[in-house]
């Protein structure tokens, strides 16, 4: 795992859940790491322990966080500290949109990258 991702997975489950929930771009040392690379590492750790609500809670953070990203005058990193991180979860597909998103969010294209959180929410059928 990357040092630059401010996220333990020994924490428990609550206190995951609390973090999916927060902008993790306001957690101290975030300022320059991609703040979607939080919340998929929180997310993928969440669905392996096989916590109920982790699909929700972080549908609901990455829109809020696109929201924020698509307003003007709002700075958050587009730094992609892992590139192979869409791997981390079992569903192929999920993965794959995943990897398109985030390429869509670093190359600033917001229209594309709405399309694809679409495609998410499908995905988890939330």
């Amino acid at each position: 795992m990357n040092n630059a991702i401010p996220f333990d997975p020994s924490t428990s489950s609550r206190q995951l859940l609390r973090l999916l929930r927060l902008q993790p771009d306001r957690a101290p040392g975030a300022a320059e790491v991609l703040p979607e690379s939080v919340l998929w590492r929180i997310y993928c750790e969440l669905r392996k322990r096989g916590e109920d609500g982790a699909d929700k809670h972080f549908l609901r953070s990455l829109t809020q966080l696109y929201r924020r990203r698509t307003m003007s005058g709002i700075h958050l990193s587009t730094t992609d500290p892992n590139p192979n991180e869409h791997r981390l979860v079992d569903d192929p597909m999920l993965a794959e949109i995943w990897k398109a998103y985030k390429r869509c969010i670093c190359s600033s294209r917001p229209g594309q990258a709405g399309r694809l959180l679409k495609d998410i929410e499908a995905q988890l059928k939330c």
